[in-house]
């Protein structure tokens, strides 16, 4: 090392990055879910628009966050190794940079939960005073050595930077590096906060609550099929979050509110005091493309959202509930769906146990026949009775619909598209939706021709999917078969191509076999 020049911008790089991980550290320890880079980047999620946020969900899939922090964190990069370079010649330009890098993360950390908790902001002060701490630190040997260089008499060749400065900074650079690799994983292993509530969540004990019993006519009897109960593992997950909200029971509380004769506050235990209602619920993602994943069937447990609306009083006038989550997202759901004879409820548990952190942990709505968009709110803490006219929810203001019932829909699970298959009959099967309403038939069709009508499994409820199972005669060749299904209103699945933007996608799922003599 001969010059600071490319000295001052590591000097730069690394005391922004032992500031960063300080506050990941300190947020980790005092069980604060946003760190200053989570909260930026939420930030983000919430400002992007909607056709921007679902091109990148279609192109990065569930990398998505994962890319976005990862792009996050190379422009602080870049911001940084500026601090350094500026660093050089000024004390106050990097200091205003720093601060302004601070004020953001603050405002980002603050503004999305309503309120001015010192306590959240304490990740990001110990972040900017060991940005502050570590660029003087880095900066002293660098200094003494552009001293030495500036004393270089005219026409001489440049005096190489001290051995004393040398060592000095690379003494400090090691002691700064060594600060962000074990703030960096303590913050990664501490994480008490979560083991609290792991622990406490694992010893709760929810009077009311079942295990799930699969109706007994609700399988069809084919191998490879989706299981008729989505394990909790294998349940989609799509939210907003970049770090997932952990929520101490004890301190869980919901608020409802707005137009009602009387706003009630209940505590985690005060809900569980309400009889418990029960159902198996199909959950479906808006973004589900026609053949798509982002589905599962669980059985759910809870409180009738009903009920402790009609204890609260909804006033005449009032068409939708403003759903707000712990994290600040918010849904608007209309009135009716949670006040009709479907079981919207408050679920308190998935699959007869306690619901898991990542899907809603203590508590979260369940309401059949919606989208998640417009219903399934995870970690729930506020009902605010209201009029569409009056709210805009996160979601509504990206362009997506304002009420989101589920589209009929059908899935072709085996045999896998691209498959190759015996000549003869193959059997073809799969899951049919079409929730609050219910299936009444599917059909498969082999290379455009007539529809043949499936068997269907009997689950014994309308908000569920249905299993069908169906055998075709396949002669050698490539051969496409489709899937359409009937509601029981009378609706066929429309064949009409439309992306999941607005309010979800139709059309009708296909596979391509390639059928061996």
């Amino acid at each position: 090392m001969t010059s600071t020049r490319g000295a001052w911008s590591l000097a730069g790089i690394l005391a922004g990055a032992a500031g960063l991980a300080t506050s990941y550290l300190t947020a980790n320890l005092l069980s604060i879910r946003e760190s200053p880079v989570v909260a930026v980047a939420e930030d983000v999620i919430r400002l992007t628009p909607g056709p921007v946020a679902e091109a990148a969900i279609d192109l990065l899939g569930h990398r998505d966050k994962a890319v976005l922090v990862a792009g996050i964190l190379v422009v602080v990069t870049v911001l940084f190794a500026v601090v350094g370079h500026l660093a050089r010649r000024s004390w106050w330009a990097p200091v205003l940079i720093l601060t302004a890098l601070a004020l953001a993360a603050a405002t980002a950390v603050l503004l999305p939960q309503g309120t001015a908790n010192a306590t959240d902001a304490l990740p990001v002060l110990a972040g900017f005073v060991t940005w502050l701490v570590a660029l003087s630190l880095l900066a002293a040997p660098l200094r003494t050595a552009d001293a030495a260089t500036e004393s270089t008499v005219p026409g001489e060749p440049a005096a190489a930077m001290p051995e004393s400065s040398r060592r000095g900074f690379l003494i400090g650079a090691g002691a700064v590096a060594g600060t962000v690799a074990v703030a960096g994983v303590l913050g990664r292993f501490v994480g008490a906060g979560r083991r609290e509530v792991e622990r406490i969540r694992g010893l709760l004990r929810l009077p009311g609550v079942s295990a799930p019993q699969v109706p007994p006519r609700a399988i069809i009897g084919a191998e490879g099929i989706s299981p008729w109960l989505t394990s909790a593992t294998d349940f989609y997950r799509i939210d907003t979050a970049i770090a997932i909200p952990v929520v101490n029971p004890s301190d869980w509380r919901l608020r409802i509110q707005g137009l009602v004769d009387r706003e009630i506050e209940l505590t985690f235990d005060e809900l569980n005091a309400f009889e418990k209602t029960e159902a198996w619920v199909t959950l479906n993602c808006v973004s589900n493309p026609v053949g798509g994943d982002l589905i599962g069937n669980a059985w759910w447990s809870g409180v009738r959202v009903a009920t402790l609306l009609a204890d609260a009083g909804v006033q005449p006038g009032a068409d939708a509930v403003l759903q707000t989550s712990e994290d600040g997202w918010t849904c608007g759901t209309p009135l009716e769906a949670l006040t009709d004879d479907r079981d919207a409820m408050l679920a308190v548990a998935m699959n007869g146990k306690p619901l898991p952190i990542e899907h809603g942990f203590p508590v979260r709505t369940i309401v059949p026949g919606l989208y998640g968009y417009v219903s399934a709110t995870k970690w729930v803490v506020d009902l605010e009775v209201t009029r569409f006219a009056d709210i805009q929810a996160y979601w509504t203001e990206k362009g997506w619909a304002e009420r989101g019932p589920v589209k009929l829909a059908s899935r072709i699970d085996v045999p896998d598209s691209g498959a190759e298959v015996a000549a003869g009959e193959v059997a073809v099967a799969g899951v049919a939706w079409a929730q609050h309403t219910g299936i009444s038939a599917v059909e498969v069709a082999v290379d455009g021709g007539a529809w043949q009508r499936a068997d269907l499994a009997d689950p014994g409820t309308i908000d569920t999917w249905v299993q069908w199972r169906a055998v075709v005669d396949l002669e050698p060749g490539e051969h496409r078969i489709v899937v359409r299904a009937t509601d029981a209103e009378g609706l066929v699945q429309t064949d009409v191509e439309r992306d999941v933007l607005p309010d979800g996608a139709t059309g009708r799922h296909g596979i391509d076999l390639s059928v061996s003599g």
